[in-house]
């Protein structure tokens, strides 16, 4: 009889829960769990949905026959916690208490520590982490600065991605990501360009709200002033406002349409319209990949491409174009989330590394 120990990877997003099974770094069991509207609208809060989602996988599990006996980590996707420093950490108490609280933001993925501990506590021989959740945080104190003591710049990004893709670039080189420098640009309905300098992330535009290049639903960054003039204009409340910076920006609020591969769709076929956003989108990634090899001083060892955009040669080729000369760059398709944390989960139940404690 297979005893394997199995890692079992929760994802819960805004609108379905993902769930995978993984047994020696192979994926035995995977199931995207999709939540209509009606579904969710019951619920005032977030985590109001916790039990909702946990019923789900108990009950998607058992149809499936998963031996849950077998499993002995659970890896739940990190949510808006406090400001950390990369690495898996153990579930605990005061991390449950802030997620719940959601004093620093409201998010499904905030649902999974709070599953993943659940679900480990039922079984025989689990225990419950999260891996590099959006709010890590290794800025150098410079990076900090923003121009204005009241407005100090923060992380947030595609930490998760971005990490997991700079150490498999640096294993396929058989070179260790702590002796690295690299620039990874993730490239998804959010863009975040991240310094990677020996293992840590030590300057990153704050993606959440959009700051840095457009994006399919972002703004990017905006001229100040302008931006000061609309918003005390009268014309817009608060949340207007907002959903031109995140939701309703960049590519949706030039050509209508949030899906890149649409837009470019639209450009290949000769909507000029469109091809000139996807340039100035590239465009702009590319000024930010510049700006930051300045943190490095110039001396970048590569340059990394990754997220659901870099599935684009055409979109990729009009950013490397004008950045190939700073360093060699590497495109890395897609993003695999499930993977990510199921390799994290690895590392702790093979004694890889120890798990760190969140305070």
């Amino acid at each position: 009889m297979d005893t394997t120990p199995r890692i079992l990877v929760i994802n819960p997003g805004s609108t379905s829960t993902k769930i995978a099974v993984y047994k020696n770094g192979d994926v035995v069991f995977l199931k995207t769990i999709r939540h209509s509207v009606e579904e969710l609208s019951q619920f005032k809060r977030i985590s109001d949905q916790y039990e909702f989602r946990k019923n789900i996988i108990y009950n998607e599990l058992k149809n499936a026959e998963i031996r849950l006996d077998l499993i002995r980590i659970v890896v739940g996707r990190g949510g808006i916690v406090k400001p950390i420093a990369s690495g898996v950490y153990r579930v605990n108490e005061t991390m449950k208490r802030d997620l719940i609280e959601a004093k620093r933001g409201e998010h499904a993925s905030n649902l999974g520590a709070l599953i993943a501990d659940d679900i480990a506590r039922q079984l025989p021989s689990a225990e419950a982490f999260i891996a590099d959740p959006v709010v890590v945080d290794e800025l150098e104190p410079i990076a900090r600065y923003s121009g204005h003591p009241l407005f100090e710049r923060v992380s947030l990004f595609h930490a998760l991605n971005q990490k997991a893709i700079a150490r498999a670039h640096a294993k396929s080189l058989m070179r260790r990501y702590e002796d690295m420098d690299l620039i990874v640009a993730h490239l998804g309905g959010g863009i975040s360009v991240g310094v990677h300098h020996k293992g840590r992330v030590i300057d990153v535009n704050q993606a959440l709200d959009g700051d840095g290049p457009i994006s399919p639903e972002r703004s990017g960054t905006l001229p100040v002033g302008e931006l000061l003039k609309m918003a005390f204009s009268g014309k817009y409340t608060y949340e207007e406002m907002k959903s031109m910076v995140v939701g309703k920006g960049g590519l949706y609020a030039y050509t209508g349409l949030n899906d890149a591969y649409e837009v470019e769709k639209a450009a290949q076929a000769g909507d000029k319209r469109c091809y000139e956003v996807m340039e100035a989108m590239a465009y702009q990634i590319a000024k930010e990949i510049g700006a930051f090899s300045t943190v490095l001083k110039g001396d970048v060892d590569a340059i990394l491409l990754t997220g659901g955009m870099a599935n684009s040669k055409w979109f990729c080729n009009l950013i490397i174009e004008r950045i190939h000369k700073i360093a060699p760059v590497y495109v890395y398709p897609g993003e695999d989330e499930m993977k990510a944390l199921a390799e994290n989960g690895a590392l702790i139940l093979n004694g890889e590394i120890e798990p760190k404690e969140y305070v």
